[in-house]
């Protein structure tokens, strides 16, 4: 019994939460919704201003030209709302008392990227979404051949970056140069060669190294490139229009020439160490005797050709 009397309870409250919705929407369906009972909401942790609440109050009454509350389709103000390319997500309902709320969560761009003379921004989740005319936001610029693929994980070393205050004091800017990434720097005109996105806070903290126990001592204007894609090493590129890398890449040079220069023998100087002895008694006797002296028979001669010698390949500078 006590069952039935449950289930009855439920019936009734149903019914009456019914009749009260109905009732409510046909008292406020013939109402105009003012602009007092517009309530936008631009929820979001960053600030960021692409759009705002006077562009979606346009939109309300584009979608709403009657501006009454029965002819208002919400489902479908929802979807031209959620269809702005700045916008992630929105919720639009209606109050009982006629008032209408809108919910807005703008994107928030992680990096600002050139693409073939293209500019755009992306997202956290690898969203892209054009620039405004209106409003610039501060973010990381990222150049270069970047696929879609790799957004979000370009979004994950760009958040790396701004959370760290070393890299961030560092970093100002990422390009992709034949397969490889470069952080660009704020001091010295080198580049911090990364290659992949792989394994980043190593790479990150081995530059951190090299420049807390090596270059704080040096001019940044050294270095055209310093490179820590390499496991466990780390390999210097010199500036050659810096004055005092002269002596070192001349030294350098020199050295290159000296393993570039092979010596070639001429052909007649090879022969076997047996003919070489057999030739010198020939001559030796022609010497002590002015008679003519017969030749003897040549043998065939078997010529090598010369081996050159192979160039010494570069060893890479490595700093633990």
């Amino acid at each position: 019994m006590k069952n039935k009397y449950r289930i009855l309870k439920i019936a009734v409250t149903l019914i009456l939460l019914g009749f009260l919705l109905s009732f409510s929407l046909k008292k406020f369906s013939g109402q105009k919704i003012t602009d007092n009972k517009i309530s936008v909401k631009m929820s979001d942790k960053t600030p960021v201003y692409f759009i705002d609440e006077k562009d979606i109050r346009e939109i309300v009454k584009k979608e709403n030209p009657s501006g009454k509350v029965g002819d208002l389709n919400i489902p479908a103000l929802e979807k031209k709302i959620n269809a702005l390319p700045a916008v992630d997500s929105a919720n639009v309902y209606l109050n009982l008392n006629g008032k209408l709320n809108l919910d807005i969560k703008q994107r928030v761009p992680v990096f600002r990227l050139n693409k073939n003379g293209r500019d755009f921004y992306v997202d956290e989740k690898g969203v892209e979404f054009p620039i405004s005319k209106t409003y610039s936001h501060p973010c990381m610029l990222v150049t270069g051949d970047v696929q879609k693929d790799e957004y979000q994980k370009l979004a994950e070393l760009v958040e790396k970056i701004d959370k760290d205050d070393f890299s961030k004091k560092y970093f100002i800017g990422i390009s992709k140069d034949n397969g490889d990434y470069n952080l660009l720097t704020s001091e010295g005109n080198y580049k911090v060669e990364i290659g992949d996105l792989d394994n980043i806070e190593f790479k990150v903290k081995g530059f951190k190294t090299f420049v807390e126990k090596y270059l704080v001592y040096q001019d940044p204007e050294k270095y055209n490139m310093i490179s820590v894609k390499y496991q466990n090493q780390i390999v210097t590129t010199l500036n050659p229009y810096f004055k005092e890398n002269d002596s070192i890449l001349r030294v350098r040079n020199k050295e290159l020439a000296k393993a570039s220069i092979v010596p070639v023998r001429k052909p007649d100087d090879i022969s076997k160490p047996a003919e070489r002895k057999k030739i010198s008694k020939n001559i030796t006797s022609s010497s002590l005797k002015p008679k003519t002296v017969t030749k003897p028979k040549e043998a065939k001669k078997t010529e090598k050709k010369p081996t050159a010698e192979k160039p010494k390949t570069k060893a890479k500078v490595k700093i633990e």
